[in-house]
């Protein structure tokens, strides 16, 4: 067993007098590590050296009293969590206290239960600032290792337009192939925004049941229907004050589309299975792969929700328009795959890059970075990734010339191996990939065409990862 201590919260119990002091101590101390103080300048002194979770603050002391060592101690640190206490229950200095800062005010005499009552929610409080504090760094720390990288002169208009309307309270409309970065681009628009600060919630509304979503957007109460056993607070009022981000908004259907232009209208949500009205300070950013107009043609989504929507549209080029910023972006993700998987790859050969230029990227950014991902995880430390690393999934689809195989000086040997790779590489294509099938089609056994693939430096294709 560890000789390490439990960690203990520390308490510190500020009351002049002692017969106070020591009960708190007695009914406290098993749990947590007491500190006691005969003054508020006592506590203000100790204060001052050790971070104590949670302070009790008799409020009529000599010297200093409590309403003015609880304004002097939210001086010295603003989520320093105080409980008042005091011999009379007098609603007035309770009232001025909360204002103050305190967390909670209890008269004595005190029973055991109110006290630890009280310090387990202010722990639990704490615990749940803490979790929101890590997660706001998170997604910072996200925001600037997955930051918008580009050279393209479309692209970054883009960029342009979203430090144009970051400050606006305007909904907007982002719109562009998958893995175009439609959530980073969401993102940016938050935190360069007034509303950084406040939550960036997102909610996939393909991924989510439809019988799901309306309790998913605007919440529940206990017995709206079969399995509410408890509230469920909705995404609306979780992003309150910050930015809801609706991603494949088109895969909404149409009742909830009328819902949804409603709370947009009125600000406000209003829970199911409740009469009271909710409201909400939301900014809208929405997403979609697909063209909405042609869903307004065929009946499936709102015209009215559409101009709500699209008050600001941004489009998102795919990489295929970005040639340019295959490179840039390639050799960011290898830094970033370097870093965090611990290896030293240098970079890529010409011929390499070449492929990556001319290959369309169907999943554009996303699959670029999950390409270099795998080829970072299967390739060796200190050794460029060249073309003969990439999979046959890119080969094949790369419309580029003999000349990315071919030395400068060929002989015969050598042109007959570029045309037998080209060949093999279009009977590949043909089969999808599907070597017993290009085996067929070149008239050759299987383990003939893997002999050749082997010698010629064309690998199979590892398995694909969704990241």
């Amino acid at each position: 067993m560890s000789g390490k201590k439990p960690f203990k919260s520390k308490i510190l119990v500020v009351d002049d007098e002692e017969g106070a002091r020591d009960a708190l101590e007695v009914i406290l101390e098993d749990e947590f590590d007491v500190t006691k103080a005969a003054s508020g300048t006592a506590a203000l002194d100790l204060c001052h050296h050790t971070h104590f979770d949670l302070i009790f603050l008799d409020v009529s002391m000599p010297e200093i009293d409590g309403i003015e060592t609880l304004k002097r101690l939210k001086a010295l640190s603003e989520r320093t969590d105080v409980v008042m206490i005091s011999a009379s229950d007098r609603a007035q200095m309770a009232v001025k206290s909360i204002k103050l800062g305190a967390y909670d005010y209890i008269t004595k005499p005190f029973e055991a239960d109110d006290i630890l009552s009280a310090v387990e929610r202010v722990l639990e409080k704490q615990t749940l600032e803490r979790q929101v504090d890590y997660l706001r760094l998170e997604m910072a720390h996200q925001l600037g290792d997955r930051q918008i990288l580009t050279q393209d002169p479309a692209m970054l208009g883009v960029l342009d337009l979203v430090n144009k309307v970051a400050t606006t309270t305007s909904s907007v409309l982002i719109t562009g192939e998958s893995g175009t970065g439609k959530e980073l681009v969401a993102r940016s628009l938050h935190f360069g925004s007034e509303r950084r600060k406040e939550a960036f919630v997102a909610i996939n509304c393909a991924a989510i049941p439809s019988e799901l979503m309306e309790s998913e957007l605007f919440g529940h109460e206990r017995g709206a229907f079969t399995g509410a056993h408890s509230r469920s607070v909705g995404k609306f009022e979780y992003a309150n004050g910050g930015t809801l981000f609706l991603d494949e908004i088109s895969a909404l259907r149409l009742e909830l589309q009328a819902k949804l232009l409603r709370v947009i209208q009125e600000r406000e949500v209003q829970r199911l299975g409740s009469n009271r009205a909710i409201k909400v300070d939301v900014r809208i950013v929405a997403a979609t792969n697909t063209n909405l107009e042609e869903y307004i043609q065929r009946g499936t989504f709102r015209r009215d929700l559409f101009f709500r929507l699209n008050v600001i549209p941004i489009r998102l080029p795919p990489l295929r328009e970005r040639r340019g910023d295959v490179r840039l972006l390639a050799q960011h993700f290898l830094r970033r795959f370097n870093l965090q998987l611990r290896r030293q790859m240098p970079g890529f050969t010409s011929q390499a890059v070449e492929v990556l230029e001319r290959y369309p990227w169907p999943g554009n950014v996303r699959e670029l970075e999950n390409l270099i991902e795998r080829l970072v995880v299967l390739g060796r430390d200190n050794e460029q990734i060249s073309h003969e690393d990439l999979p046959l999934e890119i080969l094949l689809d790369s419309p580029f010339s003999e000349q990315a195989f071919l030395p400068e000086k060929d002989g015969l040997l050598k042109a007959r191996d570029s045309f037998e790779r080209q060949f093999i590489l279009k009977a590949l294509k043909r089969a999808q990939g599907n070597q017993s099938e290009a085996a067929r089609i070149l008239g050759i056994h299987r383990n003939t065409l893997i002999q050749k693939m082997k010698a010629l430096d064309l690998r199979e294709t590892p398995p694909s990862r969704d990241l």
